[in-house]
């Protein structure tokens, strides 16, 4: 509850007109001083009534490309039994307030406001809570309170078309990498027998080694699996336009638009980010990709890369990686290089750089592109699968 300066104006003049009363014995000035009180008082009386209000709101669409229209349609139902006279409302759009007109809503009653949500930055737009503010009649008092929840809207990268997809790749009992252009059931790994097993899928001359039963375990390479690794170390991407790192906006909008052409492929894909994600080791629901990357932000933690990429090696969870970073992510390509062992094909994609990329960097093939979409003008030109 917050009293206005005129409330305050007259709280002070009821403390000094009692006080000068009772002081030289002036029953008028006490009898001023006491309406004064009792008016601030009866002003906070009638701000602290709550009114019953329902909020319904309803984001169409709930998820938009950057750039795309979004809007947000909120009704607000007086539920009770009282004209809601003298509010003001007023909903939260990301950092903007949108009034709301509640001023003398019947009972029973509703009023609907439709307004645009801003889609010009990538990112989650927060939409609410209500916000009611609830005044006395003299304007001395003022309460206000929250409404509803909050309602987030998903600002997904832009998607720029690829038609390129890789290829599998087949590893042979002797180590050798294969292309597998339409896949295969190759060999995975040897595990003991068990009650059930077919004796062809018996690997003999490993169990004739071990004195023990061991059975193949085959995976199937009929498609190939991509692994798109997205940079979002503070360091990789140093510069900035308005408090913006442009070169990781060109970095999201590659990963979304790997990630939508994996998927329309009907292509496994899996997305990770080098520095921790917005949201890690909550308990709601797993995100999709397109909304983790509306979600991801610039991280702190410059020595992320090297922990990422021992992960990646020693996993092995894909036979294509692609590899998003900015101009301060060049210093990390070795890493990325040593990876080559593990997954047969590597693309680094390097955005913002006023300097080309020297030619053979740590054996990749690497991608200079200004934005999203000169990358994926280019990536029908140097992929290598």
């Amino acid at each position: 509850m917050g009293i206005t300066a005129r409330g305050v104006g007259l709280l002070v003049a009821a403390v000094v007109l009692l006080g000068l009363g009772f002081r030289f014995a002036y029953p008028e000035l006490t009898l001023l001083g006491a309406a004064a009180g009792a008016a601030v008082g009866y002003a906070a009386l009638t701000a602290a009534w709550r009114p019953q209000l329902v909020v319904d709101r309803q984001a169409d669409p709930d998820r938009v490309a950057r750039g795309e229209p979004a809007s947000m349609t909120l009704t607000v139902r007086n539920a009770g039994r009282l004209r809601s006279a003298n509010l003001l409302a007023e909903d939260r759009c990301g950092s903007r307030a949108v009034p709301v007109p509640l001023l003398r809503l019947r009972p029973g009653r509703d009023t609907e406001v439709r307004y645009d949500v801003p889609t010009d930055r990538r990112g989650v737009v927060p939409v609410g809570p209500l916000r009611v503010t609830r005044r006395d009649p003299l304007g001395l008092v003022a309460l206000a309170r929250p409404y509803g929840g909050t309602t987030p809207v998903w600002v997904h990268p832009r998607i720029h078309p690829l038609t390129a997809v890789p290829r599998g790749a087949g590893r042979s009992l002797d180590g050798r990498v294969d292309g597998v252009p339409h896949g295969s059931i190759t060999f995975d790994s040897l595990r003991e027998y068990v009650v059930g097993d077919e004796l062809r899928r018996v690997h003999w001359r490993t169990s004739a080694r071990v004195g023990e039963l061991m059975v193949r375990e085959n995976v199937d390479t009929s498609l190939p699996r991509l692994v798109v690794l997205l940079d979002n170390r503070a360091a990789a991407h140093p510069q900035r336009s308005g408090g913006v790192a442009e070169s990781f906006e060109s970095a999201c909008e590659a990963a979304a638009s790997v990630v939508t052409a994996a998927h329309r492929a009907d292509l496994p894909v899996l997305m990770l980010l080098v520095g921790p994600e917005q949201g890690d080791g909550g308990d709601g629901p797993a995100l999709g990709p397109l909304d983790r990357l509306a979600a991801a932000d610039l991280s702190d933690e410059a020595d992320a890369l090297r922990a990422v990429t021992t992960r990646l090696r020693q996993d092995r969870l894909g036979d294509t990686l692609v590899f998003l970073t900015g101009p301060g992510g060049r210093d990390g390509l070795g890493h990325v290089g040593a990876l080559r062992g593990a997954y047969p094909s590597v693309v680094v994609g390097v955005f913002g750089a006023a300097e080309p990329t020297p030619a053979g960097t740590a054996g990749l093939v690497v991608v200079d592109a200004a934005d999203g979409a000169q990358f994926a003008a280019e990536w029908d030109g140097v992929r290598r699968w």
